[in-house]
């Protein structure tokens, strides 16, 4: 079965978005997401050394409402910022968060948690994979963002791959 289905929650996502895109849930869709959502790990297997291993599913959840909150309330405060800020400059800088993480797709989620919310983008990542360069778009207190990405984000990544 491990050969089929290398990697079997990818095989359901794909299927899922498919089914998404297509806007339509009938069963030739079904089929042909669930086909593709076969064929695209077994190509690509061969690309994943080492498959990722979720430790924790149940806090996927939690992690997701949280980006989600973030998301919204920093939505908020830059439209705050370009609507009635415009005269003032603002307090944007790089800041570097040290990481805990280990696993490379911890590392990847988190980066990408970050550039989605609103605000911050995540610019770079140290060669060693131990620190990661982030851009704020207004701070004035650069330990509170590091902090609030290591309680918020980091803290909660690590339950669930480590």
């Amino acid at each position: 079965m491990a050969r089929l289905l290398p990697h079997p929650l990818l095989t359901l996502m794909i299927a899922v978005v498919w089914l998404l895109l297509a806007n339509d849930l009938s069963v030739g869709h079904l089929v042909l997401g669930l086909i593709i959502g076969v064929v695209v790990p077994l190509v690509t297997s061969v690309y994943w050394p080492d498959r990722s291993r979720v430790r924790n599913p149940a806090a996927i959840l939690g992690y997701l409402l949280v980006v989600a909150w973030d998301i919204v309330v920093s939505n908020v405060q830059v439209a705050y910022l370009v609507l009635f800020r415009r005269g003032d400059t603002l307090r944007s800088r790089f800041v570097t968060v040290p990481l805990d993480l280990r696993t490379p797709e911890a590392v990847a989620v988190l980066a990408g948690t970050i550039t989605m919310t609103p605000g911050t983008v995540s610019a770079d990542t140290s060669a060693d994979g131990r620190a990661l360069l982030v851009h704020c778009l207004e701070t004035d207190d650069p330990d509170a963002v590091i902090a609030q990405i290591k309680d918020r984000y980091e803290r909660r990544l690590k339950e669930i791959f480590e």
